[in-house]
């Protein structure tokens, strides 16, 4: 069997995961041993292998969206229960080290349209930054912003680093890994996202704390 490079990288994309996958279920079957400094550490490799996994798969559509353009799979989503799956998510990811909040605006339509696992991918890894970096709290927001469905990560960090909030306003990532890889995956994604000629945008702020911010139209 013949395997172009692509074929092959993403072959070895899966089998990574997979074997990621495994040591996931490793590190969830180690139990809690009431010591703090232990079961931080056990929480903070289990955090660090589901974001490597992430990554291996943000970078595989990265790379195949150099060769040709990201298709989403625009469907009808409610922002609502979309909201409450991420809480969900973030409360396990944290263990109980962070408060989690949620907050949808009242005029927030209850259906919206966008490709759902695009945007988890991109919120998630948002979710991972502020898991790095928050003090206390994570609150995951749903708004209406110039027309758009904006879909809000806020923490009580310092905030980004201007460099950082620099290159997403110019549209230039300021390097290939870490949260440079995931902020040039969101961009792709939320500019993938088109309705009547207008594309998504990827806004960062600090405002007591880093905001990430997709905006779909």
């Amino acid at each position: 069997m013949n395997l172009d490079g692509t074929t092959l990288y993403a072959a070895l994309i899966h089998e990574l995961k997979n074997n990621l996958g495994l040591l996931a279920m490793t590190l969830d079957g180690i139990p809690g041993q009431a010591e703090p400094q232990h079961d931080r550490t056990v929480d903070d490799a289990r955090l660090l292998c589901q974001s490597v996994m992430d990554r291996l798969q943000q970078a595989l559509l990265i790379y195949k969206a150099d060769n040709q353009q990201l298709d989403p799979t625009i469907d009808a989503y409610s922002p609502h229960d979309l909201l409450h799956e991420l809480m969900e998510r973030t409360a396990a990811l944290s263990r109980g080290r962070f408060r989690v909040e949620i907050e949808l605006a009242p005029d927030v339509p209850a259906i919206w349209f966008f490709d759902r696992d695009l945007i988890v991918m991109a919120l998630v890894n948002a979710i991972q930054n502020s898991l790095a970096y928050a003090r206390s709290c994570i609150r995951i927001e749903a708004a209406m912003v110039e027309g758009c469905l904006a879909l809000l990560v806020c923490d009580d960090s310092e905030g980004y680093p201007a460099h950082v909030l620099a290159s997403v306003a110019n549209h230039t990532p300021y390097r290939s890994t870490g949260t440079g890889l995931g902020l040039q995956f969101a961009q792709l994604v939320v500019q993938a996202h088109e309705n009547k000629g207008r594309s998504g945008e990827l806004r960062l702020y600090n405002e007591a704390g880093a905001v990430f911010c997709l905006l779909l139209p």
